[in-house]
């Protein structure tokens, strides 16, 4: 359920379809840059309600969804 709501949301954000985002996809597949980390991950913390610190993510999807999992 994370990974699907992750990934729609990266694929919203970044303008992509989500079925080119996979859990072994890293920010560097998809092209992300220091901005759009800090509006994703702001994107995350209002869908999810919690608080993410973007060093401690790591840098691939599946990376991200273990840490959101880990605070819900």
């Amino acid at each position: 359920m994370t990974l699907e709501k992750v990934k729609e949301l990266l694929a919203d954000h970044l303008e992509m379809d989500v079925a080119e985002i996979t859990d072994e996809t890293t920010f560097e597949d998809l092209g992300v840059d220091s901005l759009d980390t800090v509006e994703i991950m702001m994107e995350m913390e209002d869908e999810f309600d919690i608080e993410i610190k973007p060093a401690e993510v790591g840098k691939s999807v599946k990376e991200l969804v273990a840490y959101i999992d880990a605070r819900l």
